[in-house]
């Protein structure tokens, strides 16, 4: 039976069906090939695909049938020519930087960006040389301005963890390649169901597959989707040399998730529309992040590049007068909790709530804390799919008590 066209299918049906051709017993569910090694079918032909004259798998750490059915279906869900996928998000970030980046070489990137994102780009590649400018997420001239000769990558995140920012993504790509440099978008929040970055113009896009392409909490995983030239000549040989590879299980696990994925991304993105609204509504609560909100900056921008959802995340200030008061307050409406998960993960079936100051952005200096907008007082929740009525109780018995 001959594959199909992917590229003529609709997303629900590609997120279904894209995968590898089925072995020769005819599985439908798409197989779990557990193996370090492949056997060779001669030796010449061991010699033409260690030197990449000849397709065919030769050893783990370069690839797997099962990831390449997970990398085929995230290529085809964003739109793009290829992905190569990693071991967990920051690994794929890692890869990019590897892949792209060399001792001299300047990258400009989003203050708004997830914690570890920052530390990465701000510290550790600035060891090897790479310099690196941060800029407000949504000020388009602070990007053209922060340009130089040596620019090479543009970095973005939108919406951002945890504010939700939201960055206009066909002007950052008309910005980054007039200066002859990338544009990389990570796509973790709003996923291929709800926004396609390439089809904006980006070059790279970001995965942290642990999230949402899962939408279980259960394995980690990471990818890049980007052109065919881009992985074969800058990301495999980083891959092969370092081995942030993808163990096949994890791409199984996600593959499977990932069929799922636009129902539960519609399912929870609604959710987390009311749980923002009513939150807003709260005298307990100080403001609400949240791109569905008309309050939000960039709602209208939102709502064009995000297919009309707002995704799954919503962030909110507790009152507090001071920061140690506001942090006292975040925690008493996060200990207060009964059913709602504290946990710093996203993504999952399950409601999880997180203190971002203390956590994900704990790493990072006060000064770069402010910078990137998140404050003691700071709660984010990623909206599950728990009944609304019950994720609004479990908040409101610590909310009730500021």
């Amino acid at each position: 039976m001959a594959q199909p066209n992917w590229n003529l299918l609709h997303r629900d049906t590609q997120a279904v069906r894209v995968a590898v051709e089925r072995s020769q017993y005819g599985e439908n569910s798409e197989a779990l090939y557990l193996t370090s090694g492949y056997v060779q079918p001669s030796a010449e032909a061991g010699a033409r695909r260690f030197a990449g004259e000849e397709e065919g798998y030769t050893y783990a750490r370069a690839g797997n049938p099962t990831v390449t059915s997970f990398e085929q279906r995230l290529a085809a869900l964003e739109a793009t020519e290829a992905a190569v996928s990693t071991s967990s998000g920051m690994a794929a970030l890692l890869m990019m930087c590897m892949g792209l980046l060399k001792a001299g070489d300047h990258v400009v990137c989003s203050q708004s960006m997830f914690g570890s994102t920052i530390k990465l780009i701000g510290s550790d590649m600035a060891k090897f040389g790479v310099e690196s400018t941060f800029v407000s997420q949504t000020d388009l001239a602070a990007w053209q301005a922060a340009l130089r000769p040596n620019t090479k990558l543009l970095l973005a995140e939108t919406p951002t963890n945890p504010l939700t920012e939201v960055c206009d993504i066909a002007a950052l790509t008309e910005i980054a390649h007039q200066a002859g440099a990338l544009l990389a978008v990570d796509n973790c929040f709003a996923t291929p169901a709800l926004q396609r970055p390439a089809e904006l113009g980006a070059d790279l896009v970001i995965h942290s597959g642990t999230k949402y392409l899962d939408g279980q909490g259960r394995v980690m995983a990471g990818a890049i989707c980007c052109s065919q030239q881009l992985v074969d000549e800058k990301f495999i040989p980083v891959l092969k040399s370092c081995g942030m590879t993808l163990a096949p299980f994890n791409a199984w696990v996600v593959l499977k998730g990932m069929e799922t994925l636009d129902i539960r991304m519609r399912a929870q993105s609604e959710r987390a529309h009311q749980l923002a609204l009513w939150l807003e509504s709260h005298p307990g609560v100080a403001r609400v992040y949240y791109p569905g909100l008309p309050s939000h900056p960039q709602h209208e921008l939102a709502m064009r590049q995000m297919s009309g959802l707002g995704g799954a995340v919503v962030a909110f200030d507790v009152k507090g007068d001071s920061p140690e008061l506001a942090r006292t307050n975040a925690f008493q409406v996060l200990d207060s909790m009964q059913l709602l998960s504290l946990s710093t993960n996203l993504g999952d079936t399950k409601t999880l709530c997180a203190h971002p100051a203390s956590t994900s952005h704990g790493r990072l200096s006060e000064a770069q804390r402010q910078a990137a907008g998140v404050g003691q007082g700071l709660i984010r929740v990623a909206v599950g799919l728990e009944h609304l009525d019950d994720i609004k109780a479990d908040l409101e018995r610590g909310l009730s008590l500021i």
